[in-house]
């Protein structure tokens, strides 16, 4: 009952003040809006924590190992050269990003027993995560379509699914997602916060820092609502779109051989949209009376770390061209392979 009386009275009384005095004021608040925040984290003191902390470490570690290797075969190989492989780099190139982007930050308040990050940090970090789980949902859609032109149009797949195509749906996806993503990390940034400005997660991810926020934000909830739809619901409505045809296609051939590779080339895309739509669709698309922080720890956790694990690994184990490209390079002198790669890429003096 009071608040709003008191509110009225301190803007009274800010008005009387001296226009220098006021600025001074403003810029003071100015600067407790751009205060550090504290990020709760994942784990605690104890032996267990102590467990997991590790076992998070080194999943993190195969993360990051798998998709840079992956990344390195598709460039080192020429067989490799290929618009779908090229997807595949892309999706492993945001899988590497996404696992750099909360984990190392986590591990090291964890290991200094600090538990700050700054408010450029946070909003770089909301920035990121969020560019690369747009860039994902496109990319998975454009893979899809890829399948979708190998299998039901493979004697015009060179044309449909040329470099040059693959290239510009490729960056429409990063620019699509980054500009999405950097308009609602400059309108959350820009609310103001009070409180504690504990965030109750081991990232600044959206569902976390929102709720720091001072005052009525119920519009731009239900924006950046109609947004996660957008993002979540339309690709997923286009990938099984595209397997409808390809699933006629398949029940169309003669062949059980070419059935065979067909389910082979769709069957790691498949269960990489399941892990990946269904721990977004678990961590954004449910009521916020059915929420908790630990559901929402759960959730981040699958898809920032389990997921982009598990990513390289599907497609090595289920694709015969990985498996023989990564032979082949075993066999010969990686670093001279790389440095002959690099050499080419660079401007000659």
């Amino acid at each position: 009952m009071l608040d709003p009386i008191i509110s009225s009275h301190s803007l009274y009384l800010h008005s009387l003040l001296p226009q220098g005095l006021r600025k001074g004021i403003t810029w003071q608040r100015n600067q407790t809006s751009l205060a550090d925040f504290i990020l709760e984290g994942l784990f605690d003191d104890s032996l267990t924590h102590l467990f997991l902390f590790s076992l998070t470490m080194v999943v993190f570690l195969i993360a990051m190992s798998g998709n840079t290797l992956t990344i390195l075969l598709i460039c080192i190989d020429p067989q490799l050269h290929t618009p779908m492989y090229f997807l595949l780099s892309q999706l492993s190139l945001m899988d590497l990003i996404h696992v750099s982007t909360t984990i190392p930050k986590m591990a090291t308040n964890y290991l200094s027993g600090k538990k700050s990050i700054s408010f450029v940090g946070c909003a770089t970090q909301h920035f990121l995560y969020l560019s690369l789980g747009g860039a994902e949902c496109f990319l998975l859609v454009v893979m899809s379509y890829d399948h979708y032109v190998a299998i039901c149009h493979p004697l015009r797949y060179a044309v449909l699914m040329s470099k040059k195509v693959g290239l510009m749906m490729v960056v429409t996806s990063w620019l699509g997602a980054s500009v999405n993503s950097l308009i609602h990390t400059a309108i959350l940034m820009h609310f103001a916060f009070c409180g504690s400005r504990k965030v109750y997660h081991f990232y600044c991810e959206f569902p976390a820092v929102v709720k720091l926020v001072c005052g009525d934000i119920t519009v731009y909830e239900t924006t950046v609502y109609i947004s996660i739809l957008l993002l979540l619901l339309l690709p997923i409505l286009l990938i099984s779109t595209s397997y409808v045809f390809i699933l006629q296609s398949v029940i169309q051939m003669r062949s059980s051989g070419s059935k065979r590779n067909a389910f082979a080339t769709c069957s790691s895309h498949l269960t990489v949209v399941s892990l990946w739509f269904g721990a977004c669709i678990f961590s954004y698309m449910r009521p916020r009376s059915q929420r908790t922080p630990l559901q929402d720890k759960v959730g981040s956790v699958f898809y920032s770390i389990v997921t982009p694990t598990l990513n390289p690994l599907i497609y090595t184990l289920r694709n015969k061209d990985v498996a023989k490209a990564l032979r082949r390079v075993l066999r010969r002198d990686v670093i001279t392979q790389c440095i002959q790669r690099l050499q080419l890429w660079l401007p000659r003096v």
